[in-house]
């Protein structure tokens, strides 16, 4: 149990370092690691030893942001929360918006430092970078997409042979 903790904190840091709370990250490290894919709120906080609050906080953003859902099992009294499917193929893909924000802000930039040489280079740099990561990443999403439903196709037909290997 002390390894699951372990992750449980690491993952808390982890996604404190990409914009969450600690409590958002600690929450996700939970349901990761929960063997029946699902916990309610009361036991979260249990779990983690945080405050009622500070839950629903978290619970609400992990909620906004796509990475959970709140669903409420048959006969249940309390909703419960599970991990989103494809939780960070979607999470991914939400952050692709974020290329185009970039493009747009080297843009700016490139119009407002004119022609020094140095600063034109930095900015061409990002809004080229930005724009290449826009074009490509859907394109590895896709191969990545294609691959899990390849993987998922093996394993409920274990006779398959696979076109991808020689």
């Amino acid at each position: 149990m002390a390894d699951v903790e372990e992750f449980v904190e690491s993952a808390g840091l982890y996604f404190e370092r990409l914009g969450l709370s600690r409590t958002c990250g600690r929450v996700m490290g939970c349901l990761l690691a929960d063997t029946g894919d699902a916990a309610d709120a009361p036991g979260l906080c249990a779990r983690l030893a945080v405050a009622k609050s500070s839950m629903s906080v978290a619970l609400r953003q992990l909620e906004q942001g796509g990475l959970v859902e709140r669903y409420r099992p048959p006969r249940a009294r309390r909703d419960h929360y599970r991990l989103t499917e494809d939780v960070f193929g979607r999470a991914f893909r939400a952050k692709m918006t974020e290329f185009a924000a970039f493009t747009a802000l080297a843009e700016q930039g490139l119009g407002a430092v004119g022609e020094h040489p140095a600063a034109r280079a930095r900015l061409e740099h990002m809004r080229d970078m930005y724009s290449f990561m826009a074009r490509e990443f859907p394109k590895l999403l896709d191969r990545w997409d294609a691959e899990r439903a390849e993987a998922a196709r093996r394993r409920s037909d274990p006779d398959a042979t696979d076109a991808h290997q020689p």
